[in-house]
């Protein structure tokens, strides 16, 4: 007697979209093949990463027809829309994110890793004591207008 195992059936993106239509989420094509996937006002936009897995690339808050991603001010978490308008995010919107999230990652069959399944995370953070952290504006120790640090010239020596 021979036993043969069973081939493992590769699940394709498509396959996924569907896993998602028949756990009640609302999908739509965009242009560049991603889905926007949505439920009771929240939403995502999901692409085939090339390895046959499929990920969430960004999820938000539906603000008209734009999903607005969540902001970690430090104090207070905001939803910012694509072209930067800012609104304060409120627990029900919290809770609504992150439910969602948790029920598109069971859908698509994804790991859902101990620190986002603790609350909601952010991808963006913008603390209001570091002014322009995410533009790499910040001025260098070594740039001071008094002049007292300098540069390390090509030798790697240093002037004061």
């Amino acid at each position: 007697m021979f036993f043969r195992r069973e081939r493992p059936k590769t699940v394709t993106f498509n396959d996924r979209v569907e896993l998602l239509k028949k756990a009640g989420f609302a999908t739509a094509p965009a242009s560049d093949g991603r889905i926007l996937v949505s439920k009771h006002g929240v939403g995502a936009i999901i692409g085939d990463e090339e390895k046959g897995q499929t990920g969430i690339e960004r999820a938000g808050i539906l603000i008209g027809s734009e999903i607005a991603v969540l902001l970690n001010a430090g104090y207070q978490m905001f939803l910012q829309t694509p072209d930067g308008k800012r609104y304060p995010a409120t627990a029900n919107e919290l809770h609504a994110l992150h439910e969602f999230e948790d029920d598109v990652k069971d859908a698509l069959n994804l790991t859902n890793l101990y620190n986002t399944s603790l609350g909601t995370t952010s991808r963006l953070h913008v603390y209001d004591r570091v002014q322009a952290r995410d533009l790499a504006r910040q001025p260098k120790p070594w740039e001071k207008k008094d002049n007292r640090y300098k540069a390390p010239d090509s030798k790697g020596s240093l002037h004061i």
